[in-house]
């Protein structure tokens, strides 16, 4: 009686071949953490056999529990809300907020269809003109209406991200020369620390009265109330990213400066190819933590600086005092706190997509 031997080319086989998998599930880990969608990751290693009771584990804290605080949260809202009574009524509950997210939805669409009507009857004008031989009477007119609620939540993004690429072009050259030249730091160090705790309240009137002087046009390429929250968020974000910046360029390993004074590196290779990347990881940790402050200080400059975005969205419902008021600012604080983490997330996968950083 023969005994089968086992087959040792199988089994290679399946090894290399579950090694493979593995491989592509941590490869797709570095995309699913950044987009906030780490418990896939458990969840494709317990379909693929590995330890599926410890892996399920990992799906319970990074998804289940996350849910159930939600879920905490949201009774919670429900239960005590109702008991709150203010000028506009009851505070909103879960329900109601929903409600009337679906009020401005329908406002937007309604909005967006009135705008496209009025540029379609401007069109048509102008095409009659035309064909009459009048082209000289021609004219564009910009469409006057509200802004919808999605239009204020663009002009939020824009704006922000406006203040927050200035502040970075500032700050991360400012942050080098600092982190290179100790003359440098010593110089910038005292303006740092008095003007980084500095609150958009105090600039404000400070950009206001110097953007009206120098910018005394009303028809330029961007409105005076733009530029005040765009330079405002500025002034208060580029602080993290000098400070990060500066702490990544003179924490570099000093047996790599000593090797780019051998190699007689001139000062941009020496930056392009040493100083930024060994100082990433840290530039984009200032990055993240600018746009944070960026988008925090944005909503406090548009009520002030009435620039149509969603600070100014809180600050007309807040006077308007009606009966939805108090829900329509509630959608706004949502939304507020949704865009912030989703702009935190894009920045993440940035700094993953050039980094070997595993910061979150």
């Amino acid at each position: 009686m023969t005994t089968a031997e086992p087959n040792f080319s199988e089994t290679a086989d399946r090894q290399a071949r579950r090694a493979r998998l593995f491989t592509r599930i941590n490869t797709a880990d570095k995309w699913f953490q950044p987009l906030g969608l780490g418990w896939l990751t458990p969840v494709l290693r317990a379909a693929a056999g590995d330890n599926p009771a410890a892996q399920l584990k990992e799906v319970w804290r990074l998804l289940a529990v996350p849910l159930l605080a939600v879920c905490a949260f949201l009774l919670l809202w429900s239960t005590l809300a109702p008991r709150i009574q203010t000028s506009l009524g009851a505070v909103p509950g879960p329900a109601q907020v929903w409600h009337e997210l679906g009020n401005l939805h329908a406002d937007a669409q309604a909005k967006a269809a009135k705008q496209a009507k009025f540029e379609t009857m401007v069109e048509k004008r102008n095409q009659k003109l035309i064909a009459a031989g009048k082209p000289d009477q021609v004219k564009s007119i910009a469409y006057t209406g509200a802004p919808s609620f999605y239009q204020q939540i663009g002009t939020s993004i824009t704006t922000v991200f406006f203040g927050f690429l200035i502040a970075s072009a500032v700050a991360v050259p400012l942050g080098i020369m600092a982190g290179l030249s100790p003359t440098a730091n010593a110089a910038l160090n005292p303006l740092i620390q008095i003007f980084k705790p500095v609150s958009p309240l105090a600039w404000l009137p400070i950009v206001t009265i110097v953007v009206s002087a120098v910018y005394a046009t009303n028809d330029g390429f961007f409105a005076k109330s733009f530029l005040i929250s765009a330079i405002t968020v500025t002034l208060c974000s580029l602080w993290p990213t000098l400070i990060n910046t500066a702490l990544g360029v003179a924490s570099i390993d000093r047996d790599l400066v000593n090797v780019s004074k051998v190699l007689k590196m001139n000062t941009w290779t020496k930056i392009t190819k040493l100083v930024l990347p060994s100082a990433l990881p840290l530039i984009f940790t200032g990055l993240r933590l600018s746009l944070g402050v960026g988008w925090m200080v944005l909503i406090a400059a548009e009520m002030l600086a009435q620039n149509p975005g969603l600070g100014k969205f809180v600050w007309d419902e807040f006077q308007n005092g009606s009966s939805s008021s108090l829900a329509r600012i509630m959608v706004a604080v949502f939304t507020i706190g949704i865009i912030g983490f989703l702009l935190d997330r894009v920045m993440y996968a940035l700094q993953s997509l050039f980094t070997f950083s595993n910061n979150r």
